[in-house]
């Protein structure tokens, strides 16, 4: 009985191209300079095309069946089409996203504002120049939004 190896290169070139595409949002949340040019993702796919190309070249030999060939072209396609959709979620979408001309910039004063705050209190941004933390005048103001009560 003769046992047929599995084509190793074939499948983990596509589980590479899938950990590729996920791993943008992992580098997204962690590491924010990486967000611009995904070096880290499109070394990943490179090397999963090579994976997938030498793979398709395996099924393709002389001595396979046609249940490999089949395979090996969809697993190759599926691969592909994951490259194709990390190219136009990154390079092709994000370019459609509106320029934030109006948004401040870091080290810009931001302009006057009234939040309320926990007590339904209005705390305005001159107030929190002003008062004093510690002893000390406050030398900015870090301004976290979130989701607060549904």
């Amino acid at each position: 009985m003769k046992i047929k190896r599995l084509n190793w290169a074939l499948w983990s070139g596509l589980l590479l191209s899938i950990f590729a595409f996920l791993s943008y949002f992992l580098i997204f949340v962690w590491f924010p300079p990486m967000r611009d040019l995904p070096l880290a993702n499109l070394a990943l796919f490179a090397l999963a095309i090579l994976l997938l190309f030498l793979g398709v070249r395996r099924a393709f030999s002389r001595d396979q069946r046609l249940r490999s060939k089949v395979a090996a072209s969809i697993a190759a396609s599926l691969g592909f089409l994951i490259l194709a959709a990390f190219i136009f979620t990154f390079y092709i979408s994000g370019r459609a996203l509106p320029r934030s001309n109006g948004a401040p910039h870091v080290g810009q004063k931001a302009p006057e504002f009234t939040l309320t705050d926990t007590n339904n209190r209005g705390v305005t941004l001159a107030e929190l120049l002003s008062s004093p933390q510690d002893g000390k005048p406050p030398r900015g103001v870090l301004l976290i939004f979130y989701r607060g009560y549904w």
